[in-house]
């Protein structure tokens, strides 16, 4: 059975983009080697922004790279934005989001600090969660020499970014070190039940770019022999009174479009202040077919969304 003719026609395109795949150890490692893969970084000095690459280490482990964005003077608004990227938890750099990353730092005034992350095989966790904790520990740190109010402090990031945004929500509420004021969410990677045989979920869902079998390989990388829990995994925790406001998209054909609403319905039943967007017709990596109504649509979603969160106003 196939699900294309649910998938808008402006997204086909992506499926040639990303052509079927089923990760595992050597597409892993096909997929890191391909060039095809690196990212385009934008012009910084056009969009009136300093990019540069910084270093930080913290108590939990070695030395963490990161990329920093930072607007022009007569342009920032106080505002912070810790950026987690995606790739499944085994894969992906900060540079893969830099356009976005430009336009949050020019558009919204804030500085933005994107993770260098270590992924999975080679580091299951602890270790990536360690290193967004450090950036966050870093980035509240600096916040007096980079102009940042330690009270609009926001954080976010795209699938496996979205779930460590997710885990490292509930990590600082629990330690009572670092204030979030916003956590910032789209189609993020929450429970590593989904696509098990025991939770396999709508069959409707799932079938083109993230699918089961590589849930399950992103999952079993970074678990290792580690227990299945929150904060690592999102989805399992149980008291979500505390948590940042947050604001979701999810996608009606992605593969985690149920445990998206199911993490919002939760964060509301606790009272965090929660807005979820859906996307119809819609798979995940959508926003990535430039030019689509969907992508337009998620753009000006997720740029004014997170301009909500850390309360500043959206320049054109």
């Amino acid at each position: 059975m196939t699900t294309k003719h649910l998938l808008d026609p402006e997204l086909h395109p992506l499926l040639d983009l990303l052509p079927p795949f089923e990760l595992d150890d050597e597409q892993l490692n096909l997929m890191r080697d391909n060039p095809s893969m690196a990212a385009e970084l934008g012009d910084p000095e056009q969009a009136g922004v300093t990019r540069e690459e910084v270093h930080t280490s913290g108590a939990a482990g070695p030395e963490v790279r990161a990329l920093l964005y930072r607007p022009s003077d007569r342009a920032a608004t106080g505002a912070g934005y810790l950026h987690i990227h995606g790739g499944g938890y085994v894969m992906g750099t900060p540079e893969m989001s830099d356009p976005v990353n430009l336009e949050i730092c020019a558009r919204l005034g804030a500085v933005v600090l994107s993770v260098d992350y270590r992924v999975a095989p080679e580091h299951p966790i602890p270790a990536p969660l360690d290193d967004c904790y450090t950036g966050l520990a870093w980035l509240h740190e600096q916040a007096p020499a980079l102009g940042v109010d330690r009270d609009r402090i926001a954080i976010g990031g795209e699938s496996a970014g979205g779930g460590l945004a997710a885990a490292l929500a509930i990590k600082a509420r629990d330690a009572g070190e670092y204030a979030i004021c916003h956590q910032h969410l789209t189609y993020p990677m929450l429970d590593d039940r989904t696509g098990t045989p025991e939770q396999p979920g709508d069959p409707l869902v799932g079938e083109f770019i993230w699918t089961r079998q590589s849930n399950q390989y992103g999952w079993r990388s970074y678990l290792g022999d580690a227990p299945a829990e929150a904060p690592q995994v999102p989805a399992r925790l149980e008291d979500f009174a505390g948590l940042p406001p947050t604001w979701m998209a999810t996608a009606a054909l992605d593969l985690f479009r149920d445990e998206n609403i199911d993490y919002a319905r939760r964060l509301m039943l606790a009272g965090v202040r929660t807005e979820l967007v859906s996307y119809p017709a819609a798979c995940h990596g959508f926003q990535m077919v430039p030019g689509t109504q969907f992508a337009k649509r998620y753009a000006q979603d997720h740029l004014h969304a997170l301009a909500r969160g850390l309360g500043v106003p959206v320049k054109s």
